[in-house]
């Protein structure tokens, strides 16, 4: 190394602005030869059938196993942690610095387009003239009623995703199940078809949050990148069509992984401002957009969430409703009898992008938990609850279901609903302790 550094001196003599440029170049490729040196590692996950769907009934109880090497989390150096800098800076950056992840930097590329035209369907979907308010006429596979934003921010993902040629499988609230991004996307078929060269998937939720788009109310985008499975195989030559929705059940089934297995998770909040807030394993990152340039630069870096806190997020509405440890903990933050002995307050916006974010800068819980209503919650596992946790979680705060982490949660189908709380360590971990004594009594 010294040696190197030497030699790039003596050369750059006449030209010293040359320097800087040649070692970059010179780091890159010894950072490259050490990850290509200490080899790869494969990990097996076991996926659980779909009592629920015909469409993944023929998958096996264990999947084949991840030819894919172990997660690391990403190097970071002080442009990183610089305020200021653009999202593409950053990314640039970040790609230098860890080769091995730099195809995701094309991915965060889509993203970055794909929010900044969402936010500005969100303010122009209030003027007479907009055609994005009210109704669908449709309904979703989990019985809601689809906004027209919902159908148009889905579709806009979709295709800024499909186009950036690394995207595999993708599943979203407002698909029936998982599709695949590299047929024909301007035709209405719904014939999935399977490409084996992609290297990630990406689950999402167009817009959180959608319904108080009429009121003015924050809303979301929120996204989870996992690696796709290098075996899928498509055999298209099939004949036998059971054996042809077999192989795509499998390869489908690349959705169906828990949180632990995401490289990277973000979400948008178009607000006061729109911010764009992402971890790739190495801290949470938060952007807000500088319409003037047009571009998302970093205003937070690095956030961590307060331990302690004095705030809560739930809907008491459903307060009667709740599990007995859950009604207890609440109420003693509201009486000032809880553990810390503190006395909270209650801010809930109704909108999961919107409370987890101030959550995250201010401290506090936000939770949608189990109810009579609701016995598996209402937040779904794939594109809500587990990249949210893992931003959560890479600041430093806790996610947990009251009786296991989200993380660990393989989900069983698509759009299937989990209870969630999130927030600072300390207030969650009491949470966590009122349900084990309770489960224990």
């Amino acid at each position: 190394f010294n040696t190197v550094v030497y030699l790039l001196t003596q050369t750059n003599q006449k030209t010293p602005h040359l320097l800087t440029v040649n070692m970059r170049l010179f780091l890159s490729v010894l950072v490259l030869t050490i990850a290509v040196s200490n080899g790869f590692t494969s990990t097996n996950r076991l996926f659980r059938k779909d009592e629920s769907s015909v469409r993944f009934a023929s998958v096996m109880e264990e999947a084949p196993s991840m030819n894919r090497p172990t997660t690391k989390a990403p190097v970071f150096d002080e442009v990183c942690e610089t305020t200021g800098v653009t999202l593409t800076r950053f990314m640039n950056e970040v790609a230098i610095l860890n080769p091995e992840i730099a195809e995701i930097t094309t991915l965060f590329g889509a993203i970055d387009t794909a929010c900044k035209a969402i936010s500005n369907l969100v303010k122009r979907s209030q003027l007479p003239s907009s055609e994005t308010l009210g109704y669908q006429g449709e309904v979703n596979v989990q019985g809601e009623d689809q906004k027209k934003l919902d159908v148009i921010t889905n579709d806009l993902l979709k295709r800024a995703l499909r186009f950036t040629g690394r995207l595999g499988v993708l599943a979203s609230e407002e698909e029936d199940e998982p599709v695949d991004m590299i047929g024909n996307a301007v035709t209405d078929s719904e014939e999935i078809v399977i490409d084996e060269g992609e290297k990630y998937v990406a689950v999402f939720d167009p817009l959180d949050g959608s319904s108080n788009v009429d009121a003015g109310i924050p809303t979301g985008t929120i996204i989870g990148i996992y690696e796709h499975d290098e075996c899928c195989e498509i055999d298209y030559d099939c004949i036998d069509e059971e054996d042809c929705t077999e192989q795509e059940a499998q390869c489908l089934a690349n959705t169906l992984q828990p949180g632990t297995n995401l490289v990277a998770s973000a979400y948008c909040l178009y607000s006061s401002s729109t911010f764009l807030a992402l971890t790739l394993g190495n801290g949470v990152y938060i952007f807000t957009l500088d319409e003037t340039i047009g571009e998302f630069v970093l205003s937070k870096p690095n956030v961590k969430i307060p331990d302690d806190c004095k705030i809560y997020s739930f809907n008491e509405a459903n307060l009667e409703n709740w599990d007995e440890p859950m009604y207890k903990v609440v109420k003693g933050w509201r009486e000032g009898t809880g553990k810390s002995g503190e006395r909270f307050s209650s801010r809930y916006i109704g909108s999961m992008v919107g409370d987890v974010h101030r959550t995250l800068l201010y401290g506090g819980v936000f939770g949608y938990p189990a109810d009579t209503k609701n016995p598996n919650g209402k937040l779904r596992l794939l594109y809500e609850g587990a990249p949210m946790s893992f931003i959560m979680e890479q600041a430093g705060g806790l996610s947990t279901t009251c009786r296991e982490r989200v993380m660990e949660c393989v989900p069983e189908y698509v759009h299937q609903r989990i209870p969630i709380v999130m927030g600072s360590k300390n207030a969650v971990q009491e949470i966590i302790d009122a349900y084990a004594e309770s489960d224990s009594a």
